[in-house]
């Protein structure tokens, strides 16, 4: 009688083991259960564009080193782009085969463009900007151009872009050669009535640049960018890096993605039109035109 009593204690206590064991397996199943949702509702979106699958537009002979491109507006009928060297402004159709230009300077290194409240504003690589109102453009020379110096440190410049919402304009250094090697800057200017009133400088660390585009000898040396209508999310290009960079609205570092060689020789200019489309602007080359890469919103 006593065996049997001991015989009955025993199982009962394998019984309450293994229901302790099964509790516990079950909970960390429904804790891995709970993390994996979170994980996968915190991922990031899938990017918005497939760069392998552009739609290309050859520009005219005059624009064979195209630089800067932008929208009026974000209207894709007519784009208005530079080239390095010449103090022209260009508009045309996409498919155009002559484009219209408007003079604006003498000769220079012009790398980028922006229109902002119907003002056209041309960058030089030295930091100088020249303004202009849109009204001129269809004669042959840019009336009422002002020119502004020293509103950035000495650097050398590749890009400027306009946020029209916030009424700022965005200058974007490629190199610095003295001081601060180890990131690029962002100079952000309010922009009213043809004046400029410095607002906010932003950085972008290449320690971080290198850790997201999984290179620790990138050199990120950025040729353009532009903001995202939809997102707020900037889009930077590194021509030399074969590199689109994106970050969020205060220039926080987010991701980045190569670009490849056959689609892209030299990409200087970036642009968005109204319906989101991303649009990346190539010098030409040995045997190619400059042209436009057309990169539509997925649906």
């Amino acid at each position: 009688m006593k065996k049997n009593k001991n015989r009955i204690a025993t199982a009962f206590a394998l019984s309450a083991l293994v229901f302790v064991a099964a509790s516990c397996v079950n909970e960390k199943h429904e804790e891995q259960s709970s993390t994996e949702k979170s994980v996968t509702a915190s991922a990031p979106t899938a990017f918005p564009y497939d760069l392998d699958d552009p739609v290309k537009y050859n520009m005219p002979q005059n624009l064979f080193e195209i630089s800067g491109i932008v929208f009026h507006k974000g209207d894709s009928k007519e784009v208005f782009a530079i080239q390095d060297e010449d103090g022209d402004l260009f508009h045309l159709g996409l498919s155009d085969k002559e484009s219209k230009f408007t003079k604006f300077g003498g000769k220079g290194d012009y790398e980028d463009v922006t229109i902002i409240n119907d003002y056209v504003i041309v960058l030089k690589s030295n930091g100088e900007l020249h303004t202009f109102p849109i009204s001129g453009i269809n004669g042959a020379e840019a009336k009422n151009v002002v020119k502004t110096k020293d509103l950035v440190p000495k650097a050398e410049y590749e890009g400027l872009a306009a946020d029209e919402k916030a009424g700022k304009i965005f200058v974007l250094t490629k190199e610095v050669k003295k001081g601060k090697a180890n990131q690029t800057d962002v100079f952000s200017f309010k922009f009213n009535a043809g004046k400029f009133t410095s607002d906010k400088t932003y950085s972008l660390p290449f320690k971080e640049i290198a850790e997201v585009a999984g290179d620790s000898k990138i050199k990120f040396r950025p040729s353009a960018l532009a903001k995202n209508p939809a997102t707020g999310e900037w889009y930077i290009l590194s021509s030399i890096n074969k590199l689109l960079l994106v970050t969020d609205a205060e220039f926080k570092i987010k991701s980045a993605y190569p670009l490849k060689r056959s689609f892209f020789n030299q990409p200087e200019g970036i642009a968005f039109d109204k319906d989101n489309n991303l649009y990346i602007s190539n010098e030409g080359g040995t045997l190619a035109a400059g042209n436009i890469l057309l990169f539509k919103l997925k649906k």
